[in-house]
């Protein structure tokens, strides 16, 4: 726990250097958070189309408000709360068809969800997950992708806990419904 507290006051005291930010630190950020920022936009979008420019747009954001972080906080949910502002703005402006399934890998390398993306039984859960409702799917994207805390969803989704909790209820609910749909239908054990 000290260590990660000691890494976001790095990382605000980089983003608030005088100048701009330190460039190296906005480099190791990006390595280190690119393929989880695409692979959430994906999934929140529903295709890949325009994700690249989200992604640079949430990156020139963290760059202009690097002095609003606040270094109690993680880093993570601060970042996933301005790309998931930015992707709102543009559905707002340009919204996209209904979401489906993600079109294609999100990185180069795949991801331990990815990996296991490719069993049948994945697939399943992943048609499943393109079913629920966008604000659904998204809380448990976060809680068990991207593995965040209710907390931290509900200020990213900038929702009460108690709402949160019940979006990944509520889905988990549906999940569970749909699946077993499914087995029965395919005359699954």
């Amino acid at each position: 726990m000290a260590a990660e507290t000691e890494e976001t006051a790095r990382i605000a005291q980089g983003l608030r250097r005088r100048g701009g930010a330190d460039v190296a630190l906005l480099n190791r950020l990006v390595e280190r958070y690119q393929a989880r920022l695409v692979r959430y936009l994906v999934h929140l979008l529903g295709r890949r189309e325009h994700v690249e420019d989200l992604v640079q747009e949430t990156w020139l954001r963290v760059l202009e408000r690097g002095r609003q972080y606040d270094s109690r906080l993680r880093f993570e949910p601060w970042l996933f709360a301005i790309a998931r502002n930015l992707a709102l703005d543009f559905l707002r402006r340009k919204p996209v068809p209904a979401l489906a399934a993600p079109d294609g890998p999100v990185s180069p390398d795949p991801s331990p969800f990815e990996a296991t993306a490719k069993t049948e039984e994945a697939a399943r859960l992943a048609r499943s997950l393109a079913a629920l409702e966008p604000l659904t799917r998204e809380a448990l994207l976060l809680r068990f992708q991207e593995e965040m805390s209710l907390l931290e969803i509900a200020c990213i989704v900038e929702a009460p806990v108690s709402t949160v909790s019940s979006r990944i209820y509520r889905g988990l609910a549906a999940l569970r419904t749909q699946l077993e749909k499914e087995e029965n239908e395919h005359g699954r054990p």
